[in-house]
C-alpha cells in the first residue's frame, strides 16, 4: 500500500509541476503577461501648489493640475467650505493655510455639512473634527477625518 500512496504522491507533484511550467508565457513572469504595473502618481497637495508642473502646451495652468473647486476667498479663514457632490471639505485653519479633507464621516457614513466654530461637524451623530488635523474633537467618531488631496495656486483651490 506503501508503494501506491507513493505513486500517486509523486504522480499529483508531476502534475503539479507540468500546470506550473504551462503557465508561463517563456519570459519569466509566470503570468502571462507583465508582471510590471505602471506607477501612479501621487495626488497632488497644498504643498505642490509652490512649485506647479509646467502645463501641457495649450492648456492653462490650472486645467492642467485639477478642477477649481473654489477661489481662495471663498474659503474662511478660520472656516471651511464643504462640497458635498466631490465628498470633499476644504478648510483654512490659518490665513493661506488650505487642507482637504474627506467629507464622509468615519463614523456611519454620513456626509458632514458644516465647518464652524474650528471643527467640521456631522450632522448624523454629533461628530465634530478639528479643522487643523481632521482630528476627533467630540464622538461618536473614533477616527479622524481622512486627508483629501488639493493643489493651491495663487487664486483657487482645485480637486485633482
Amino acid at each position: 500500500m506503501d508503494a501506491t500512496r507513493r505513486t500517486v504522491l509523486a504522480a499529483g507533484a508531476a502534475g503539479a509541476a507540468a500546470l506550473a511550467t504551462g503557465c508561463t508565457d517563456g519570459d519569466g513572469d509566470g503570468g502571462g503577461g507583465t508582471a510590471e504595473h505602471p506607477a501612479t502618481p501621487e495626488p497632488s497637495t497644498q504643498a505642490d501648489a509652490a512649485s506647479p508642473g509646467a502645463p501641457a502646451t495649450g492648456a492653462s495652468p490650472s486645467a492642467s493640475m485639477g478642477r477649481e473647486l473654489a477661489k481662495r476667498s471663498a474659503v474662511p479663514v478660520g472656516g471651511g467650505t464643504v462640497f458635498k457632490p466631490e465628498k470633499v471639505v476644504v478648510v483654512q485653519p490659518t490665513a493661506g493655510q488650505f487642507k482637504a479633507y474627506s467629507a464622509v464621516c468615519p463614523h456611519q457614513g454620513c456626509l458632514v455639512d458644516k465647518v464652524a466654530d474650528g471643527t467640521i461637524d456631522c450632522p448624523c451623530h454629533d461628530s465634530r473634527f478639528r479643522i487643523a488635523d481632521g482630528s476627533v474633537a467630540k464622538g461618536p467618531a473614533t477616527r479622524p477625518l481622512p486627508p483629501a488631496p488639493i493643489t493651491v495656486t495663487a487664486d483657487a483651490v482645485l480637486l485633482p
